[in-house]
């Protein structure tokens, strides 16, 4: 991504001048927002700033008026959820620059009646990538070689990110250290995830399977067995001689890795993406009648608006009015 100078949650240029700031301050308030954060704030800025440079429109700042022209434009061809998003990195940018409040044009009334309208008119349904259920472990299980270092890495990883509910990226991040193996199962420390930015950090408790074919701790102790990791990532990306390396995973192989799994087991890898293990956890949580609050204390979810909506996806068939006209 190419560096653009009015970028600045990355690099605060007025953090950076304050003299009466310290370095160790500067370096902390730089740290306030997570970096995948930070990283997608400056896609969408770019986005934004093109834009602007196209239609001979001040960025920063900007008026109202040019951000609701922007939105328009942006509106024909992308959601209403990517609009918003949009709107949401332009106004963080603009407070970080200085313009907060009233004097942050992303905060104008105008604004807000704009992208109201575009909601109504579009909907922000969000079509999402198919969920993993228990139903399609029992698939993927079939297609590991329990012999091959690889395979045992790829389905422990797998299995873990689904009994987990992980996030891709605290998936990659899992290190040694914070595993805690007892005769329930295991416990895994995730130290700061994205909805924890204050870094709390939060123990996911992960038990043994009945069925071992899908046994996520099962899983995970065959690799670190066969791997001979005792300290680190646990999940690390091979050599070309095929010899670990002392990394963890990039997050983009967690969807690399559920796709090539998928395909094998004879589905369609178009429909399935890295999130398809904590969606396939929520969901599968939802049919076996697991109430909200539980499923949010596996997902760490923090509103309950995204965990009713696997709810309602997994009860779609179970609570379907045919059900009781088929089986009266």
């Amino acid at each position: 991504m190419k560096p653009n100078k009015s970028f600045l949650l990355a690099k605060n240029q007025h953090i950076e001048a304050n003299r009466r700031l310290s370095a160790k301050a500067k370096r902390r308030l730089e740290k306030s927002k997570a970096e995948n954060t930070i990283k997608a704030y400056a896609a969408d800025w770019n986005d934004f700033s093109d834009w602007c440079q196209d239609h001979h429109q001040c960025e920063l700042p900007a008026t109202p008026e040019t951000i609701v022209n922007y939105m328009n434009d942006l509106a024909d061809d992308a959601r209403a959820n990517t609009v918003s998003r949009r709107v949401t990195a332009i106004s963080e940018n603009h407070i970080a620059a200085g313009y907060s409040g009233s004097k942050n044009p992303a905060k104008d009334g105008m604004v807000r009646t704009a992208m109201s309208a575009i909601r109504r008119e579009k909907g922000t349904f969000q079509q999402g990538k198919a969920p993993i259920l228990i139903e399609t472990l029992y698939l993927l299980a079939d297609c590991f070689k329990t012999d091959d270092l690889t395979a045992l890495r790829d389905r422990a990883l797998l299995f873990v990110g689904f009994a987990g509910a992980f996030r891709r990226s605290e998936l990659v991040r899992i290190q040694y250290e914070e595993l805690t193996f007892t005769p329930q199962g295991l416990m895994i420390f995730v130290p700061q995830s994205k909805g924890d930015q204050l870094g709390r950090g939060a123990t996911i408790a992960i038990p043994y399977a009945p069925d071992p074919q899908i046994c996520a701790v099962r899983a995970l102790q065959s690799w670190l067995t066969a791997s001979g990791i005792k300290s680190g990532p646990i999940f690390r990306p091979f050599t070309r001689s095929h010899q670990l390396r002392p990394m963890h995973l990039s997050d983009k192989s967690v969807a690399l890795i559920v796709k090539k799994y998928v395909r094998m087991a004879g589905l369609d890898a178009r429909q399935f993406a890295g999130h398809s293990l904590r969606r396939g956890f929520a969901t599968s949580a939802a049919q076996h009648d697991v109430d909200a609050l539980s499923i949010m204390r596996q997902t760490r979810h923090k509103s309950e608006k995204m965990v009713h909506r696997y709810i309602e996806q997994g009860n779609l068939f179970k609570e379907n009015p045919l059900n009781r006209m088929f089986h009266p």
